[in-house]
């Protein structure tokens, strides 16, 4: 297992964590994109070339499961009304697996958001990816204000 907390240094290693940061411009690099005319579900085929689009699932943060022509029918829809970027932190890579830990910004309307993200992406023989793993860090609700010890106390009121 490899961990890298230099982007520069985990490019220039190559494998599938340089394949994992690739996918990330090329996510950043479309979703400003999106806000063209013309953005459809077909533009995200740079994406498409990357994975393996016949045996793709993401399961997200909810556990929503959905296949490449579900995610890119949401992804088209976020992204057309979305700004995202991101900040790199720390990559891992083991075994055709690769762990990418960003914090990500979005902007959505006047509704700003701030996650710390962990994504799994796991690969097929071919290099392909075949499945992603979302799992989200976001600040307590403004509301809350006793952490999280309080906050299971009010839920359970």
């Amino acid at each position: 297992m490899t961990t890298y907390t230099d982007k520069a240094a985990a490019m220039a290693a190559g494998g599938n964590a340089r394949t994992v940061l690739e996918y990330s411009e090329v996510m950043k690099r479309l979703v400003d994109q999106a806000k063209q005319p013309g953005f459809t579900v077909d533009s995200w085929a740079p994406l498409a070339a990357m994975v393996d689009v016949e045996n793709f699932v993401r399961v997200g943060c909810f556990k929503e499961v959905v296949d490449w022509n579900q995610y890119t029918t949401i992804l088209t829809q976020w992204a057309t009304s979305s700004e995202w970027e991101c900040s790199f932190k720390r990559v891992t890579e083991d075994a055709g697996r690769v762990f990418l830990e960003l914090e990500e910004r979005s902007k959505v309307g006047d509704n700003k958001d701030v996650v710390n993200s962990l994504t799994v992406y796991e690969f097929n023989a071919a290099g392909k990816l075949r499945h992603l793993d979302i799992y989200l860090q976001r600040a307590m609700d403004q509301t809350s204000t006793g952490g999280w010890e309080s906050a299971g106390a009010e839920a359970m009121a």
